[in-house]
């Protein structure tokens, strides 16, 4: 168990896309429609786009973003303050990645956003599931594995806002873990990527940022 030996509290290293690339362009992209504070215009296909690629993109800039604002409260997010993964008392989830641990395993929260975040890089970083060439197709598991990918990441943003709300208020990181969140559903909702039945722990603040951008 090598994810084990690294400490929960060490950010994982963030996934750069390489400059000069399509993929960098299209996060230029993604960044400069995100900047007009249209959310649901910026998380739209750009016209003659890859799908899948648009994706990628968007799912490594989350799994940047989740990364950071998890970092700013794990010493609030610890065995004792969080001894099981939950999102609020309804909602508990059990780890298992199917490969390493098969059969799922309760842990506490700091040990499951630990093993989730580093399965998650090793997908990221996995050239035949993500290709950062030109040229190079993406496999025809892509959009199953992406969806996995989201499902397990909004896991983390559904733990922050039932169990440390109250941290990233007294941080003062409320607007942007609200935005960052905003943009993640809108991006989920736009291309159908997680299943109704898993968003329920947050469905309230869901619906509430939706109908503000009727």
């Amino acid at each position: 168990l090598a994810s084990g030996s690294r400490s929960s509290k060490t950010f994982k290293p963030k996934k750069n896309i390489p400059e000069g690339s399509h993929q960098y362009e299209l996060l230029k992209h993604a960044e400069a429609t995100l900047g007009s504070g249209n959310l649901r215009q910026a998380v739209m296909l750009p016209e003659g786009e890859d799908l899948n690629e648009w994706i990628a993109v968007n799912t490594v800039d989350f799994f940047n973003q989740i990364n950071m604002l998890y970092g700013t409260i794990t010493e609030f997010c610890t065995e004792t303050s969080c001894p099981v993964m939950s999102a609020g008392p309804r909602y508990e989830y059990h780890w298992a990645d199917g490969t390493n641990i098969k059969k799922p395993i309760k842990c506490s929260a700091p040990k499951y956003i630990d093993y989730l975040m580093t399965w998650v890089q090793d997908q990221l970083d996995d050239e035949t599931l993500f290709p950062s060439k030109i040229g190079v197709p993406f496999p025809k598991n892509f959009m199953s594995v992406a969806k996995t990918i989201l499902k397990r990441l909004f896991r983390v943003y559904a733990h922050i806002y039932h169990q440390h709300f109250d941290s990233v208020m007294r941080l003062q990181e409320e607007a942007h873990l609200n935005t960052s969140f905003k943009h993640f559903i809108f991006f989920v909702q736009e291309f159908n990527l997680i299943d109704r039945r898993e968003l329920a722990p947050l469905q309230e603040l869901i619906e509430k940022l939706g109908s503000k951008d009727r």
